[in-house]
């Protein structure tokens, strides 16, 4: 062992382009920490940084390559490394050595931390860096575990790409962000899709008012009478009704009757239709109530 070290000393100190080889060729019979400290004086850290792994030094191995990078990075090394380092914070020194230093990779990077990092962290970091759309990938790789930061970062991005499809998945699926808080953001939004998605959002959220006033005022009387029929609320279903009347959608008025069949009351129907001269339109519904009043006498 000692004829082996010290002649990967002397390969350190004079020989370096031999060291290397030395070093693969003879792992088993050196005293790593003797040559360690040889390579570090010497200041070979691609050698150094092989023996700390040789050694089962991953925290030093991690730290050598992110402070000596041009000589002793190698990707599918580090990512060997930096998942058996004992040191957590080295997790979030490895996130911003690659977003400084290889930003392409970061999101590979990640993922094989995805079960050790904490999400909220690793998003705080990119969001204070600017960077955060650069991480996407992986954080809808980890998005199943509905941590609030994650979904309210995605979220943002969506809205930001005009993505009403992907917003409305990642509402539907992961419910812990600021339901609220995203639905005032977006429901004065240009696009017409992203309003439709607040409306949507306060359904969920059982605010049913303010999803039905937005679903109006976009015209999207379809949505309006489902979140009616959903709210279970009498007062919502008929107040919808007057609006048909008021704004001349008599169209409307007759799908709503159906929509909320079993929140209307029929006197109330056949007085509005009577009064506004739409019972033509309120004939349908009628038939059906009389119907269902005479099966339930004759049963």
């Amino acid at each position: 062992m000692g004829i082996f070290t010290e002649l990967g000393v002397l390969y350190a100190r004079y020989r370096p382009e031999k060291l290397m080889e030395h070093i693969k060729l003879f792992s088993t019979r050196l005293n790593i920490p003797k040559l360690i400290r040889a390579c570090d004086e010497q200041q070979h850290w691609k050698e150094l940084t092989y023996l700390y792994i040789q050694y089962d030094e991953f925290d030093n191995a991690a730290t050598t390559v992110m402070n000596h990078s041009p000589e002793s990075w190698d990707h599918m090394q580090f990512k060997d490394i930096i998942v058996k380092v004992a040191s957590v914070e080295l997790y979030y020194k490895a996130v911003h050595f690659y977003l400084q230093e290889h930003p392409d990779l970061i999101n590979d990077m990640l993922n094989v931390l995805a079960l050790r990092v904490d999400h909220t962290r690793v998003v705080d970091i990119m969001r204070k860096a600017g960077h955060l759309r650069l991480v996407k990938p992986y954080m809808v790789a980890v998005q199943s575990n509905n941590v609030s930061a994650v979904n309210e970062a995605l979220n943002e991005i969506y809205v930001e790409e005009e993505d009403y499809d992907r917003l409305r998945e990642s509402i539907d699926l992961h419910d812990n962000f600021d339901q609220i808080g995203l639905a005032q953001k977006i429901e004065k939004h240009e696009l017409l899709e992203m309003r439709r998605v607040a409306a949507y959002i306060y359904k969920k959220a059982g605010r049913w008012k303010q999803s039905i006033a937005l679903s109006k005022k976009d015209n999207h009387y379809k949505d309006a009478m489902e979140t009616a029929s959903q709210s279970g609320e009498r007062e919502l279903a008929e107040e919808l009704l007057v609006y048909f009347i008021e704004q001349g959608k008599k169209e409307c008025f007759a799908s709503c009757l159906f929509v909320c069949y079993d929140l209307l009351r029929a006197d109330v129907v056949l007085e509005l239709a009577w009064i506004h001269n739409m019972i033509d339109f309120a004939f349908p519904y009628l038939l059906q109530v009389i119907a269902l009043i005479h099966t339930s006498h004759f049963m």
